[in-house]
């Protein structure tokens, strides 16, 4: 029994209650509040927008487009099977499976334009030439296959769905104008979930049951706000059944992204053997004809042993001295381009030398149990040094982190900055270079990178390679 209840305000956000001289505090934090007031303007608004409508006429439309198709690839499917033995019930199956396909189509195009849901195509039908041809095409067509899966399953959850989810908004508006419209007892009956729980007569409105009346009112004002957000349940799992049945099959989608990473990986080599024979014939090689002319000229001055001039001959030798010297850096530099000598003394010392060469100041974390492939450490290698020189150049940092860390079969690469942030993908440009190149070089061995640089900072960038492609 509650003897005396004081009720006090603390801070907005807190009750006190004393019962049986004993004090209770209720505490809510602010953000809890605010989460909690923000939650409830989103109930309250949700039935108000547009999303709830337009998933439900989704759910309508493509569970009738569904029960037609299941209809009709189950008409042609049977009878196909019963008639196997012949070429007519072989074509029947492949006349299913094709439309299968179609119809998969045209409920992608409803996600598209109903839920804005982007459902990728996946791969077109290629049918051998001649009618043998295309009916074996037909018939070890997976994406035609996988079609008809995802009818067998939408049907039976559109059923579902209806009963539960469609019914529910039927109910709200029973509910809701029952008791304002009805004076004789029967109105608008209810049906599916509400029926279940309700069983028996209309139990809204009773003659004289005002009490009631109003009661069911307010049930109908909460299935109304609850409609949406259980609709939305239905389709969620309709999307995944469109994006996992009637998108792009995994398997080929897989082998077109490892066509891809080859094409980039070998399109990276030729233009990288492309640089690497410029810069030989536009430097190394011109010092070395250089070099060469003035050894001959130095040669041909001392040939002539009765005029011999010191002087000139001391001047073309030390320019073939420093020609020289300028052609071994540059042969050093282009070998370093190929393979940095800093990881002869593995990955974690040529990071140390990355960092320690870094404009920005830069420290370095290393974890590693087992020493990654010499072509995974090379990829981590120039991963690291173009990103180390994006802060140096672009971020404005005044301070860099590199953590390497191996997570299972993974090795993780972490490069922060505290700079002004706003890094982002680009294809502007050639694809070669910056973190786009960067994109490209780890997809070639099925890696991935993930950038996070909202503006102002800090920059973050994910790189995860495999120890072993």
């Amino acid at each position: 029994m509650v003897e005396q209840s004081d009720v006090e305000q603390a801070e907005g956000t807190g009750v006190h209650v004393r019962i049986r001289g004993k004090e209770l505090a209720l505490a809510i934090s602010e953000e809890h509040a605010a989460a909690l007031k923000s939650l409830t303007e989103r109930i309250v608004r949700e039935p108000f927008t547009k999303r709830p409508w337009s998933e439900l006429a989704f759910f309508l439309v493509s569970g009738g487009l569904a029960g037609i198709g299941i209809a009709f690839i189950g008409l042609t499917m049977v009878t196909g099977v019963a008639l196997a033995v012949t070429f007519f019930g072989l074509s029947l199956l492949g006349l299913s499976l094709r439309s299968a396909r179609g119809m998969g189509g045209w409920q992608r195009g409803l996600a598209r334009s109903m839920l804005g849901q982007p459902v990728e195509d996946p791969e077109p039908f290629v049918g051998r030439r001649g009618f043998l041809g295309w009916l074996q095409s037909a018939l070890r067509d997976r994406v035609g296959w996988r079609a008809v899966a995802y009818f067998a399953v939408q049907v039976p959850w559109t059923i579902l769905g209806v009963f539960v989810a469609v019914s529910l908004w039927w109910d709200a508006f029973a509910c809701l104008t029952g008791p304002i419209f009805d004076r004789g007892g029967g109105g608008l009956a209810v049906w599916g979930l509400v029926r279940g729980i309700f069983p028996g007569s209309p139990f809204w409105f009773q003659p004289g049951g005002f009490f009631h009346a109003v009661g069911v009112f307010i049930l109908g004002a909460i299935f109304f706000f609850a409609a949406p957000w259980v609709t939305r349940g239905f389709v969620t799992v309709d999307r995944l059944l469109i994006r996992g049945l009637l998108g792009p099959d995994p398997m080929a989608a897989r082998v077109r992204t490892l066509e891809q990473a080859r094409t980039q990986t070998v399109d990276a080599s030729a233009a990288t053997l492309r640089r690497i024979e410029r810069d030989l014939h536009d430097g190394t090689q011109a010092q070395l004809v250089a070099l060469a002319m003035r050894l001959g000229m130095a040669k041909e001055k001392l040939e002539d042993t009765d005029h011999v001039d010191l002087d000139r001959v001391r001047e073309l030798v030390d320019a073939a001295h420093r020609g020289a010297k300028e052609a071994i850096t540059e042969l050093r530099d282009i070998a370093r381009g190929i393979h940095p000598p800093a990881l002869d003394i593995g990955l974690e010392g040529a990071l140390a030398t990355l960092a320690a060469r870094s404009a920005v100041p830069t420290e370095v974390s290393f974890d590693l149990r087992a020493r990654p492939t010499p072509a995974i450490e090379a990829i981590a290698y120039f991963c690291v040094a173009e990103l180390l020189a994006n802060v140096a150049q672009h971020a404005q940092a005044s301070r860099a982190s590199v953590s390497c860390a191996q997570q299972g079969t993974w090795l993780r690469l972490v490069v922060r900055d505290d700079g002004r942030g706003g890094a982002e993908l680009s294809r502007v440009g050639s694809s070669a270079s910056g973190l786009a190149g960067l994109t490209d070089r780890v997809h070639a061995v099925d890696g991935r990178l993930h950038v996070v640089s909202p503006p102002g900072g800090p920059t973050v960038v994910t790189v995860d390679l495999p120890l072993s492609p």
